[in-house]
C-alpha cells in the first residue's frame, strides 16, 4: 500500500477526490497534480489514464511507461514512516481552512515546499504559525490518506524565520493529530534534502524505501 500511495488513497479513504477510469485515477488539478495507475506495470491501466488525462505525476519505487507515453521529469525521493514515534500538539499551532489559502499559497511562494494547490487544504488538517504580526510564516499538513496512514505535506517556514524549529513542532503536530484517530503519519522529501531527512529522523520518521516523483505525457492517441 505504501509503495503505491496515490492509488491506495484515490481508491480508498480519498476517493470522494478522484477522477477515477477503470485502473487509472487522479486528483482534480485544483486539489493536486498526482494520478495513480492500480498497477504501474500494466499497460491496459495506462490506456484508462489516457482516458483522463494527457499528462500525470505518479509516484512510486519505479516507473517505466509502455509505448505512447513519455517521461519529462523525474524527481527522486525517499518515503519515511513514524510507526513508532509520538506526536506533539503545539500551543502556539492555528489550524488553516479555506480563508487561509491566499496567505498559504503565498507562503508556497516563498518557502517552495512542493506541489500545493488552492484547494490541496481539501485534502486535510493543516496547521499553521504566525508571527507578532499576524502573518502566517510556517505550516504543516496532511495530503495523501490510505487505509491507516496519513501524509505529512506542506511542511515549509517563510525565509526569514527558518533555523527556529518552527517546520519541526508543525510536523509534530500534524502527526499528533494522524495519531490521536488511531493512523500512522508517514511523509516523502526528495532524495538530494539531507538536512531535512537529519530532521525528521530525529523527529522519529524511519526511512522506508526510495521512491520517484516522475512526470509523465501522451504522446500516442492509441
Amino acid at each position: 500500500m505504501l509503495k503505491n500511495p496515490v492509488w491506495a488513497a484515490l481508491a480508498g479513504p480519498q476517493a470522494c477526490f478522484a477522477e477515477a477510469a477503470g485502473d487509472a485515477a487522479r486528483y482534480s488539478p485544483e486539489i493536486a497534480p498526482f494520478a495513480a495507475l492500480r498497477d504501474p506495470a500494466d499497460p491496459a491501466a495506462w490506456r484508462d489514464l489516457a482516458t483522463i488525462t494527457d499528462v500525470a505525476v505518479l509516484t512510486g519505487p519505479s516507473i517505466t511507461p509502455p509505448t505512447g507515453w513519455e517521461t519529462t521529469e523525474v524527481l527522486a525521493g525517499v518515503q519515511m514512516i513514524g510507526q513508532s514515534m509520538t506526536g506533539v500538539d503545539d500551543p502556539d499551532a492555528v489550524v488553516l481552512t479555506e480563508a487561509d489559502v491566499p496567505e498559504m499559497l503565498e507562503l508556497v511562494a516563498r518557502a517552495q515546499p512542493g506541489p500545493f494547490r488552492k484547494r490541496t487544504v481539501d485534502l486535510g488538517r493543516h496547521l499553521g504559525i504566525r508571527d507578532d504580526d499576524g502573518r502566517l510564516v510556517a505550516m504543516a499538513g496532511e495530503r495523501f490518506r490510505l487505509p491507516g496512514w496519513t501524509e505529512v505535506s506542506a511542511v515549509c517556514t517563510d525565509p526569514e524565520f527558518r533555523g527556529k524549529g518552527l517546520g519541526a513542532r508543525l510536523t509534530l503536530a500534524v502527526a499528533a493529530g494522524i495519531l490521536a484517530r488511531g493512523e500512522l503519519p508517514f511523509l516523502h522529501t526528495v532524495h538530494d534534502n539531507e538536512d531535512a531527512i537529519r530532521l525528521y529522523g530525529r523527529l522519529g520518521f524511519e526511512h522506508s524505501g526510495d521512491v520517484v516523483f516522475a512526470s509523465f505525457r501522451r504522446t500516442a492517441t492509441s
